[in-house]
């Protein structure tokens, strides 16, 4: 408790970065106050079928990443999800497209074009989304007695305007939270949505095994916490696990003195690519949900069994897309051949592996090894929800028993603690823990060679 008490102090007395968490809490306090602001024209009392529609199954888990806004029928209703959905189509242009490899090459300005494009195409799919959007609220509405006029007429246009606006606000937060604030600023935004859902599923589910009978709620409660403890712990694993292959140095020259026989290591996480396959793939499996309107009871039988979340043909194809998203992420972050080239610059080697080609050959092989159990791991625990559901978890608790949830706070958590501590070392402050620890995050940088 004492070490907590100075590491906070200590990041008080840091301006830069007490500025830093000042402003992050500023703009997470305008993403929730935008939350609860409802669409013009919108009866507030009328939204009790969109919330019982958003309490359970996918649309929670929708619900969840807009931070409630989807339930509230608020200006943000359409969250952060459609900006990641152009980012997935951006990011695979640049490995199908030569147009988008070029431009993936051209450093900073080229970054900026792809931000560009990223950005229009957004707003494409906030202008589909949008109508969808309010055919879902007009239908729900009607259960409580409320009609909205929907149509192409001025109340769709103008609310679909401004849910395109609070979306690309929401986006605007992301990246001044990035720039001025602490962490990666759209996880963030992520991260605060399903923290605010998890007081709500705590006290849930508490009750319901409370009002259980037989007397044994209690305990069967008490198991579930220790379980979600555990598996809180396994993705902590998950995130930080790296496997290091040793380098020895055949030379390392200092000044005018010469050091032979220096150890080092190249560290290869067996998650490198972190949660980021988890959103990627979570963004692709909401698609259905656009397409039929946001309405689980539209579509046909195809459509419908990739609603279920707690369905088998979800969660295999959930499970898939993360195996594959992770391998496809963690070759845009790798690479093995620049790796190779930094050893060869510093006149390092692998034993028994030739300089060049060989090494990054080598690389790249340890790379796929550790990479399959590694998004097998990350498979399993994002699926464990519908496990859970099986144990008669309820839905808005189960989703913190792995998920996306669980795997989103846990990779966004690190990264910002990592962040702060990097700030506390550079002004010669200890870290959180003692000993020399650190915390590795998302944003881990491999070693200079």
């Amino acid at each position: 408790m004492r070490k907590f008490i100075d590491t906070i102090q200590n990041i008080w007395k840091i301006e830069d970065l007490r500025n830093r968490l000042l402003t992050t809490l500023l703009f997470v306090l305008i993403y929730r106050f935008g939350s609860f602001v409802v669409l013009p024209g919108i009866n507030p009392d009328a939204l009790g079928a969109l919330h019982n529609q958003t309490a359970s199954g996918l649309m929670a888990l929708l619900d969840m990443f807009a931070g409630g806004a989807f339930s509230n029928a608020s200006v943000f209703a359409l969250g952060i999800m459609p900006y990641i959905s152009a980012s997935i189509i951006v990011q695979l242009l640049t490995i199908a497209v030569p147009y988008f490899q070029k431009m993936q090459k051209e450093g900073e300005s080229g970054r900026q074009k792809m931000n560009q494009i990223t950005r229009y195409l957004t707003v494409a799919i906030l202008l589909f989304q949008g109508p969808s959007y309010l055919v879902n609220l007009s239908v729900q509405m009607a259960q409580a007695g409320q009609s909205l006029a929907i149509g192409f007429n001025w109340f769709t246009i103008s609310s679909t305007i401004l849910l395109c606006a609070g979306s690309m606000f929401v986006m605007w937060l992301g990246e001044r939270i990035t720039d001025r604030g602490v962490g990666n600023g759209i996880s963030f935004i992520i991260l605060i949505g399903i923290i605010a859902r998890l007081p709500q599923a705590v006290i849930q589910e508490f009750s319901l095994r409370l009002n259980e009978n037989g007397g044994g709620g209690l305990i069967v409660f008490f198991v579930e916490i220790i379980v979600l403890l555990f598996v809180f712990a396994f993705a902590i694993m998950l995130v930080q696990g790296t496997r290091r292959i040793p380098v020895q140095y055949a030379k390392r020259i200092v000044g005018n003195r010469q050091y032979g026989g220096v150890r080092q290591f190249i560290p290869l996480k067996v998650n490198a690519a972190n949660v980021m396959p988890i959103i990627f793939a979570q963004a692709l499996m909401f698609i259905p949900i656009a397409v039929v309107g946001f309405s689980a009871e539209g579509g046909n039988a195809f459509t419908r069994a990739f609603m279920d979340n707690d369905g088998f043909w979800y969660n295999f194809v959930f499970a898939l897309l993360i195996i594959l998203f992770t391998y496809f992420y963690t070759a845009v972050i790798i690479n093995p051949q620049q790796m190779a080239e930094n050893l060869k610059l510093n006149n390092g080697f692998i034993p028994g592996v030739k300089p060049g080609k060989k090494t990054a050959e080598y690389i790249d092989t340890i790379m796929s090894r550790i990479t399959l159990p590694g998004s097998i791991l990350l498979a399993i625990i994002a699926i464990l929800p519908a496990f859970a559901r099986l144990f008669g978890v309820s839905q808005g608790f189960a989703q913190f028993f792995g998920g996306t949830s669980l795997l989103i706070m846990v990779g966004v958590i690190l990264d910002t603690l990592q962040q702060i501590e990097s700030h506390l070392l550079m002004r010669h402050y200890d870290g959180f823990f003692e000993g020399g620890m650190r915390i590795k995050g998302r944003s881990s940088q491999l070693a200079a060679y």
